[in-house]
């Protein structure tokens, strides 16, 4: 069996994952894993990842759990362009310092951003005070902010003049709370700019192709009340 990648497009890393490894024609099994029905919670998907999260990739009897892992397993095992990540020391060392930074900050605001507005009221019907919700979307605010000021600055793409690993993962987060129906980009025209630059380099078709799952959240219709137990847990710690 060759290579093949476990995935649920409403997760963020999941959709860079997929974005990367078609967009470089990295050829892989698909096999879905529905999240919202809690089908990597089961026994069956510990088999590959005992995490029990997503995105996971199987190759032959190599398994490996964490997108940024699997990312980066890609780059190296596939010839892949230089650009996703730069054999350059410096420029390779900026892509690891987004990758670093994200996971506590952009990711976490995003996931937030999504599930207070979106997941807890429609799909799990819990309601979100507006208070909860205002302080989520001002940190939401404050990260994005910082992702401009510290990352983007004047620059085409975050790292350089070409797209890297930090722009495909910083673009699929974002588009958690666009899909939430937040204005992420709404009075940042640099920032739109590089959504626009990121968009064309993956290719609109692709991204629009991953992100159709994610831009339909508002519609998921209610949890089931045992799949909603068995998932509280997870997405609570999740979120926290």
């Amino acid at each position: 069996m060759g290579l093949e990648l476990y995935l649920d497009m409403l997760s963020q890393p999941c959709r860079a994952v997929y974005i990367f490894a078609k967009k470089n024609r990295i050829p892989f099994e698909l096999r879905p894993v529905d999240l919202l029905k809690g089908q990597h919670l089961s026994d069956a998907f510990a088999q590959v990842n005992p995490l029990k999260k997503v995105p996971a990739l199987k190759d032959g009897d190599f398994t490996l759990a964490e997108s940024v892992a699997i990312l980066l397993y890609l780059t190296r095992k596939y010839k892949v362009p230089d650009h996703w990540y730069p054999q350059d020391v410096q420029a390779r060392a900026l892509v690891d310092e987004y990758l670093a930074w994200q996971h506590t900050t952009l990711r976490r605001s995003c996931l937030r951003a999504l599930w207070h507005k979106v997941m807890f009221p429609v799909f799990l019907g819990e309601p979100v005070s507006p208070e909860m919700l205002a302080a989520t979307l001002a940190e939401l605010d404050v990260t994005v902010q910082l992702l401009e000021d510290k990352f983007l600055q004047n620059k085409a793409f975050l790292i350089g003049p070409h797209i890297s690993l930090a722009d495909l993962v910083a673009i699929t987060e974002l588009m958690h709370p666009v899909g939430a129906g937040c204005q992420v980009f709404e009075g940042r025209p640099k920032l739109a700019a590089w959504r626009q630059r990121v968009e064309a380099a993956v290719g609109e078709d692709l991204f629009q192709e991953a992100h159709e799952v994610i831009m339909k959240a508002k519609e998921s219709p209610p949890a089931d009340p045992t799949v909603k137990q068995k998932l509280m847990p997870a997405v609570l710690a999740m979120i926290g």
